[in-house]
């Protein structure tokens, strides 16, 4: 098997945050500007943004300035986390998707394959998802909104963390982005990697391939999905 990276998405791909996040983000938002300039926030689809963007894209649909975005998106983006621990306490239904715990069970271990997430969650964010699901102690590395507002450079970051936890050098290595939007699928492509999509959120299976998945599959029980992950 040739040295292998996947690089997993969070929300909607490894689980179901039942809007845990929205809601912080949302509060967050309405806490530095006002209830009314959260109207555009709350129009957004946010699946397959980074943390940044939706709060860059919240910021132009109040009117901000954008001189000042830079300011404010840290200042929205460090009340979230305060609020996401909060807002995941009270979501009826965070659970992890079904096959996932599998699906990092046969990775785990394997000295070719580095597991790593790819990501538009802060850092600090992600740990927080993923901690009381089980998850957290899974990915060794990853690329993250944190890193990069862009999805295909943070995709970008994770693969040479993920080359270096290898010992190779990011052109000797496949890399594998595993996603549920065509946001993940496109910034795969953009990187030059493969992409594993999961109809397991807003898109279907036929939506994902159309993109330009390498493989769409249902979700992660599929055995063509760890095949393909396993090369």
């Amino acid at each position: 098997m040739a040295a292998t990276i996947h690089l997993f998405d969070i929300d909607g791909t490894l689980l179901d945050g039942d809007g845990a996040g929205r809601r912080a983000m949302e509060l967050a938002f309405a806490a530095e500007f006002g209830d009314d300039a959260c109207t555009a926030l709350r129009a957004l689809r946010f699946a397959g943004m980074t943390d940044p963007a939706i709060v860059r894209a919240g910021l132009r649909g109040a009117g901000r300035d954008p001189s000042d975005d830079d300011r404010a998106i840290a200042a929205v983006l460090a009340r979230y986390l305060e609020l996401l621990p909060q807002t995941i306490a009270q979501a009826a239904r965070f659970r992890a998707h079904v096959g996932v715990h599998a699906c990092l069970d046969a990775l785990a271990g394997r000295a070719e394959l580095a597991v790593g997430l790819g990501t538009g969650n802060l850092e600090r964010g992600a740990a927080l998802k993923l901690a009381p699901l089980g998850l957290g102690d899974r990915f060794a590395f990853g690329g993250y909104g944190s890193d990069a507002e862009d999805r295909a450079a943070l995709v970008a970051i994770g693969a040479e963390r993920g080359a270096a936890a290898l010992g190779r050098s990011r052109q000797a290595c496949r890399v594998v982005v595993i996603g549920d939007t065509p946001k993940d699928v496109a910034a795969a492509a953009a990187v030059g990697a493969q992409s594993l999509a999961v109809a397991t959120s807003f898109h279907g299976v036929d939506e994902l391939a159309a993109a330009g998945a390498t493989l769409a599959v249902r979700d992660l029980t599929d055995p063509a999905a760890l095949r393909f992950l396993l090369g």
